[in-house]
């Protein structure tokens, strides 16, 4: 009878093992999932933020899109609206005259890249200006020291994207000079209170 007792004891003692065993399995496949669980979670944050930060640049592409298409519009009505005015002015001048006026309203309709850039820069300039202005920032004739040749040219095809580059690359060089005179700023406040 003492046998079968030892041998029960043993295998209790097995089937505690095993089950220790199995809970620590168990509990560390848990710990691996959890830490499979918080790094998709914060990936899936990171996402979600990315996601948020694309939508922002796809609202303020689409109202750029907008806005300017809007004055493509309005800039082809004005035009049409102008030819016509054009037309029926011109039979009440002179042959020579008309000539003239031929002329000229044949050179006016070939505009060149080069014009077009720099009419962009120009349009570009002022709608600067007026923000910053809306701003009450000091503005010089060429913004933040930009010169004519550090501007890429924009065409049709570079269309939004150049333009929202010089923004972009605009508004760093302004942070920058900002950054620059408040240290110097600071430099000069130091200076005067060495001196006295």
């Amino acid at each position: 009878m003492m046998f079968p007792q030892s041998r029960h004891s043993a295998s209790s003692q097995q089937l505690k093992f095993t089950t220790s065993d199995s809970c620590d399995r168990i509990k560390d496949e848990f710990q691996f999932l959890q830490a499979q669980y918080h790094s998709l979670k914060l990936e899936c944050d990171k996402l979600a933020s990315e996601k948020s930060e694309m939508q922002r640049h796809y609202i303020m592409y689409y109202e750029m899109s907008y806005g300017l298409n809007i004055e493509m519009h309005k800039q082809a009505e004005i035009v049409k609206r102008l030819n016509g005015i054009c037309a029926q002015v011109l039979p009440y001048l002179s042959q020579e005259h008309q000539q003239q006026v031929l002329g000229a309203i044949e050179r006016a309709k070939q505009v060149t890249p080069p014009e077009m850039n720099s009419i962009i820069r120009q349009q570009l300039q002022a709608h600067q200006l007026s923000q910053l202005q809306g701003l009450a920032l000091p503005m010089t004739p060429m913004p933040l020291g930009l010169s004519q040749s550090t501007l890429p040219a924009v065409t049709s095809s570079s269309g939004l994207f150049s333009l929202s580059s010089i923004l972009a690359s605009q508004a760093q060089l302004a942070k920058e000079e900002k950054a620059s005179r408040e240290g110097a700023d600071n430099h000069r406040e130091e200076d005067g209170d060495k001196s006295d």
